[in-house]
């Protein structure tokens, strides 16, 4: 009976040695994460790859609008053009997954706003919101608001089309991989079917380890 009590104070004695400041024994540091950090989407992010990022998006709507801006469709009409820019016929058939609206919307609102009336942009993307509006008008339920009622909603007369591409290549010894990237856009005329404004934007990017896009 002594020689167990004395087996039982050792075991504890090392308990107690162990929880101390000596020994082999580190207690486990609560790491602080990265903190918060705002970076210019203009300029390459932290965490990069070989797909289309931010500062591509900026750069391709940028010369996008400039581009459309330039090109002449806007000369001589008595009326601003109508537009439909929404991402509905803009594919994308690239190897990696991307919002297309992210490249739509900011074209878009950049061009509403560079062109100063010269253009009119067709909502069609809302085209829901918009039919339940006037059935509520017409039914009585709500007033005619300031613009009174029109016969239909506007049709347009132009219509973004285009497409994301990309060619990937991949080294299989080191893993390092190289993607060429082709965003191509289109104004296509709605009543004649021909293309009247085209331009595209292009790069190719190396990297020996890719982001994960979503």
């Amino acid at each position: 009976m002594r020689i167990s009590r004395i087996i039982v104070s050792i075991f504890l004695l090392g308990i107690v040695s162990g929880c101390g400041g000596g020994g082999n024994y580190r207690p486990i540091d609560n790491v602080a994460g990265r903190p918060t950090t705002y970076v210019d989407p203009g300029s390459r992010g932290i965490v990069s790859g070989v797909g289309v990022e931010s500062q591509d998006i900026m750069s391709m709507t940028e010369q996008m609008m400039r581009s459309i801006i330039s090109s002449g469709i806007l000369n001589n009409k008595s009326k601003p053009p109508r537009i439909i820019m929404d991402a509905k016929y803009f594919e994308n058939q690239s190897s990696q997954a991307i919002n297309k609206n992210l490249i739509v919307d900011r074209l878009r609102t950049g061009l509403i706003r560079a062109s100063q009336g010269r253009m009119m942009f067709v909502a069609r993307q809302s085209i829901g919101m918009i039919d339940q509006e006037r059935q509520l008008k017409r039914g009585g339920v709500v007033d005619q608001g300031t613009s009174g009622l029109t016969k239909a909603t506007a049709g347009g007369d132009y219509r973004l089309t285009g497409n994301i591409k990309s060619l990937d290549a991949r080294d299989r010894n080191t893993g390092a991989i190289q993607r060429y990237s082709q965003i191509t856009f289109e104004l296509v005329d709605l009543e004649y079917g021909t293309i009247v404004w085209a331009d595209d934007f292009e790069f190719s990017k190396f990297a020996q380890d890719d982001a994960v896009y979503r």
